[in-house]
C-alpha cells in the first residue's frame, strides 16, 4: 500500500523539526560561547550553524504554508486576526524578555553572556515566526483574484527570496557588498511592485475596513519594533544599523513593512467611498431579492415586504407604508415605523399639502403614473415620495416614503425607487402568472380525469348478436363531451340502441351526458317501448337537467328474430338508412322533441314512434350534429347530401370501413381535424 502524508502530517513534523533545529542553534551558540571563555576549539565549522539556520527558516516556511496557505478560508478579517494574534504573542514574548532584563539591570546575571546567546534566540524565534506568518497571509491577499501575469511575477519573487536564505553562507553584508546591495535591490524592488496588489479591499464593507486599519496598523507597529530590535542600533552613530548579514531576514521585512503600509494608504483612501459602494451593493442584492422572489416561492405579500424595506433602506426613509387596493373591500397595509393612526394623520397632510411636485412618465399617459413629491408640514415628517404600484397595466396600489427632513429625497433616489418598483411590479404579475399556470395545470389534470372518467362511461363492448354487426365511434372537440351512445340486451334476440346528443359541449354537457346514461340503464331494465322510454326519460331528466340544458336522442328497440326496428327520435339527427333492395339511402324523417325542452306530461304527446322491418345488408348511420354540421374554411357544412351519397358509394363495406371512410372524408372536407363540436357515429350492418 503506497504510504501519501496528509497536510496535517507534514505540518506536525515540520513544526517539530523547526524546533529541534532551533534548539540546535541555540544549543551550539552556548557552547560556542563556553569554548571561548574556556579557550577550547570545537572543531565545528561556520556552515553548520547556517545550515541549521536556512533549514529552521524552511521547516517553518513549511509549515504556516500548510497551516494557513492552504486554509480554504477568504474571510480578510480573519486571516489578518491571524496575523495580529501572532504578533502579540511574539510581541509579549520579546517585551517580557526585555522586562527580564531591565529587572536584572546593573547585576551580574545581566552580563552573563550564556543568557544573553539564548535571550537572543528567543527573540529571533520570535522574528521568525511573525515574519514568515505574515509573509504567508500577506502571500494569500497579493494573489487574490490572481491573474497570470501576477502569479509569474510573484513565482520569481518568491524563488528569490527562497534562494536568498542560502545567501549567508557567502558570508556577506549588506553594508559592504555591492553584490548583496544588488540582490536586495531587485526583490525590494518586486515587493514594491507585487505591494500594489490590493483588490481585495474593495469586497471590505465601512466597518471591516476600520477593523482592517486597526489590525494592518498593529502588525506594522510589530514589525517595526522587531525590526528596531535585530537591527537598530541605540547609539547616535553614523552606523545607524547593525551589520546586516542575512538577505533573506532583511528582504523579507522590506517586503512586509511595504505591503502594510500600502494596505493603511489603500484602506485609508477608500474609506470615503465606502459608504457609496455599499449602498450600490446592498441595492444590487435588494434588486436581486426581488428578482429572485418567485423563485424563493414567496407571495405578494412577502414581495411587497421586500420591496418596502428595499426601498426605505435604499434612500434612508424613516417610515413608510403600501397600500394594495383590494376592489372595493378596505386596501391591504404593510407598514413601517409608523401606526394606524398616524399614518392617517399623515395622509390627511399629503392631501391638504401645497407643495406637491408631480413626476411624471414619460412613457404613460395616465396621470395614475405619476410619481408624487411632497413637503408636509404640522407633522414630525417632513417630505413624503408617493410611487404608484402597476401590476398588469392595473395600478395595484401606492407606496408611500416618509423622511422627517425636508426635501429628503433626490433624483438618484427616485430612480432606484422606481426601478425597486417597476421590478417588485413584473415579481408580482408573474407570481400572479404563475398562480393562473398552476390553476390551468390543475384543471387541465382535472379535464384529464373528467375525460378519463366519460371515456369509461362509454361501452367498450356493444351488445349484438349473429344478426347483425355495429360499431361505433365518438370524438369530443375539447377535453369531455356531451355526446353518448350505448346498447343493451333486452332478450335472447331484443337489443335497445341510444343515441344522445346534450346541448353545448364541455365539462357541463359531460356532466349531464353522465346523468343520461344513468338514466338509460335503470329505464332499459323495465323493458319499456320506445315511447315510455322516452316519457320517463324526459320526466327523470326535467328534475335534475339545468333549465338551458336539453338532450336530443333516439332510441331504437331491434327485433332480430322478428327483424323488426322500432324507433323514436327525440329531436335527434335522422336515421340515415340503406336499403339493400332499393339500392339507395334516405333520412327517417320522423317528428321529436328534445329531451328537457318540456317538461310537463304533455311531452307524450310530442313522441312518435316508427316501426320498419329490415333485409339483408341493410345498413343504419346513426350520427350526432357535430358530423352533419361541421364546416370548412368556406362556412360549407359537411350536409346530409354528401352523407348520403358517400354511404351510397360505400354500402358494401363493413360497418368499421364506413365509418373509417365517413370520417376519413369529414377531416379532408374541413382541413382539419380541430371540429368545433363532439362528434359520434355508430354504424349498423344488418345480416
Amino acid at each position: 500500500m503506497k504510504f501519501k502524508p496528509t497536510t496535517k502530517l507534514i505540518s506536525r513534523l515540520s513544526i517539530t523539526l523547526g524546533i529541534l533545529l532551533w534548539v540546535s542553534i541555540a544549543a551550539i551558540q552556548i557552547l560556542q560561547v563556553l569554548a571561548q571563555k574556556s579557550d577550547v576549539d570545537l572543531g565545528l565549522s561556520q556552515e553548520v550553524p547556517r545550515l541549521l539556520l536556512d533549514l529552521f527558516f524552511i521547516s517553518f516556511l513549511v509549515y504556516y504554508h500548510f497551516r494557513i496557505g492552504k486554509a480554504e478560508t477568504s474571510n480578510f478579517i480573519d486571516l489578518l486576526w491571524r496575523v495580529f494574534a501572532i504578533g502579540l504573542v511574539t510581541t509579549i514574548v520579546s517585551l517580557a524578555v526585555e522586562l527580564f532584563y531591565t529587572t536584572i539591570a546593573n547585576t551580574t546575571l545581566a552580563e552573563n553572556e550564556m543568557l544573553a546567546t539564548l535571550t537572543y534566540n528567543i527573540n529571533f524565534l520570535a522574528i521568525s515566526v511573525l515574519l514568515i506568518s505574515t509573509f504567508t497571509v500577506w502571500k494569500k491577499l497579493v494573489l487574490y483574484q490572481k491573474s497570470r501575469r501576477l502569479v509569474v511575477s510573484w513565482n520569481i519573487f518568491e524563488a528569490l527570496l527562497m534562494a536568498s536564505i542560502f545567501f549567508n553562507f557567502t558570508g556577506l553584508v549588506l553594508q559592504n557588498s555591492v553584490v548583496f546591495q544588488l540582490l536586495y535591490g531587485v526583490l525590494a524592488l518586486m515587493a514594491l511592485v507585487l505591494s500594489a496588489n490590493m483588490k481585495w479591499v474593495a469586497y471590505l464593507n465601512f466597518k471591516q475596513k476600520w477593523k482592517s486599519i486597526l489590525l494592518i496598523l498593529l502588525v506594522t507597529i510589530y514589525l517595526v519594533y522587531f525590526f528596531r530590535l535585530l537591527y537598530v542600533t541605540d547609539d547616535s552613530s553614523t552606523n545607524f544599523f547593525y551589520e546586516i548579514n542575512n538577505l533573506f531576514v532583511f528582504s523579507l521585512f522590506t517586503f512586509l513593512l511595504a505591503y502594510s503600509v500600502f494596505s493603511l494608504l489603500v484602506i485609508l483612501f477608500n474609506l470615503p467611498t465606502s459608504s457609496v459602494f455599499e449602498r450600490k451593493l446592498e441595492e444590487a442584492i435588494n434588486f436581486q431579492r426581488l428578482s429572485q422572489s418567485i423563485q424563493k416561492g414567496e407571495n405578494e405579500n412577502q414581495i411587497f415586504d421586500i420591496l418596502l424595506n428595499s426601498s426605505m433602506s435604499a434612500v434612508y426613509a424613516d417610515s413608510g407604508w403600501i397600500e394594495i387596493d383590494k376592489n372595493g373591500d378596505e386596501p391591504l397595509l404593510r407598514t413601517r415605523h409608523i401606526s394606524r393612526v398616524n399614518l392617517n394623520e399623515v395622509k390627511k397632510l399629503i392631501a391638504k399639502g401645497k407643495r406637491k411636485t408631480l413626476l411624471r412618465n414619460p412613457l404613460e399617459k395616465s396621470s395614475e403614473e405619476d410619481r408624487t413629491l411632497v413637503n408636509i408640514r404640522k407633522s414630525n415628517f417632513r417630505s413624503a415620495l408617493i410611487v404608484p404600484l402597476k401590476v398588469q397595466n392595473k395600478i395595484a396600489g401606492q407606496m408611500y416614503l416618509l423622511k422627517e427632513v425636508s426635501d429628503g429625497f433626490n433624483k438618484e433616489m427616485i430612480n432606484i425607487i422606481n426601478t425597486f418598483a417597476n421590478q417588485a411590479s413584473i415579481s408580482v404579475e408573474n407570481f400572479r402568472l404563475l398562480g393562473e399556470a398552476l390553476e390551468n395545470e390543475r384543471y387541465k389534470e382535472e379535464l384529464n380525469i373528467a375525460k378519463s372518467v366519460q371515456r369509461a362511461l362509454i361501452p367498450k363492448k356493444l351488445d349484438h348478436d349473429e344478426s347483425f354487426e355495429i360499431h361505433a365511434f365518438t370524438e369530443a372537440a375539447a377535453e369531455v363531451g356531451g355526446d353518448y351512445y350505448d346498447t343493451f340486451k333486452l332478450a335472447e334476440s331484443k337489443f335497445a340502441l341510444v343515441i344522445g346528443d346534450v346541448s353545448g359541449n364541455g365539462t357541463s354537457a359531460a356532466f349531464h351526458m353522465s346523468q343520461m346514461k344513468g338514466i338509460f340503464q335503470s329505464l332499459v331494465q323495465l323493458n319499456l317501448s320506445a315511447k315510455d322510454f322516452l316519457v320517463n326519460a324526459n320526466t327523470a331528466l326535467s328534475r335534475c337537467l339545468e333549465r338551458t340544458s336539453f338532450i336530443t336522442l333516439s332510441y331504437f328497440i331491434i327485433d332480430t328474430k322478428e327483424r323488426t326496428i322500432e324507433f323514436s327520435r327525440a329531436g335527434h339527427c335522422p336515421t340515415l338508412y340503406y336499403s339493400k333492395s332499393k339500392g339507395s339511402s334516405e333520412y327517417f324523417q320522423n317528428q321529436g322533441l328534445g329531451l328537457g325542452i318540456l317538461r310537463n306530461e304533455r311531452y307524450a304527446d310530442f313522441v312518435h314512434v316508427n316501426k320498419m322491418t329490415f333485409e339483408k345488408d341493410d345498413i343504419a348511420v346513426l350520427y350526432t350534429d357535430g358530423i352533419s354540421e361541421a364546416t370548412n374554411s368556406e362556412k360549407e357544412e359537411f350536409g346530409y347530401d354528401r352523407m348520403q351519397k358517400l354511404l351510397d358509394q360505400n354500402a358494401h363495406y363493413d360497418p368499421i370501413m364506413i365509418q373509417k371512410i365517413f370520417i376519413s372524408k369529414l377531416y379532408e372536407f374541413c382541413g382539419n381535424k380541430d371540429l368545433n363540436d363532439d362528434y359520434t357515429m355508430v354504424v349498423i350492418k344488418f345480416k
